[in-house]
């Protein structure tokens, strides 16, 4: 299980996201999401520790709290595949019908 972590500054780094987590357990692994095309922090990150009792321990004590100058939202990460829509069961394809760009040809 791992724990998200949002809200968090840009400026934020792999390692001093580690230190806070690190004062309630082991950190196994912190993974700092970019985006894409600009390279930019996505402002989350997910934090793997070593026990549950670890995890629930960070939660507590830091969901909500300030730090570099933003107030945390810290919770237990949803799995992937619970992040379906619901939209049509779950298929969260456009189908859609054709509109756009029609050309009458001679």
């Amino acid at each position: 299980m791992s724990i998200y972590v949002g809200n968090l500054s840009y400026e934020v780094t792999q390692d001093a996201l580690s230190a806070v987590f690190a004062e309630y357990g082991s950190v196994k692994r912190v993974q700092l999401p970019t985006d894409r095309e600009t390279g930019r922090l996505r402002g989350f990150a997910f934090v793997e520790m070593g026990t549950e009792a670890e995890e629930t321990a960070a939660i507590e004590a830091l969901d909500g709290a300030e730090w570099l100058g933003r107030d945390l939202k810290v919770n237990k990460a949803k799995p992937r595949e619970d992040r379906g829509g619901s939209f049509g069961g779950g298929n969260r394809g456009g189908g859609g019908g054709g509109g756009g760009y029609n050309r009458n040809r001679y």
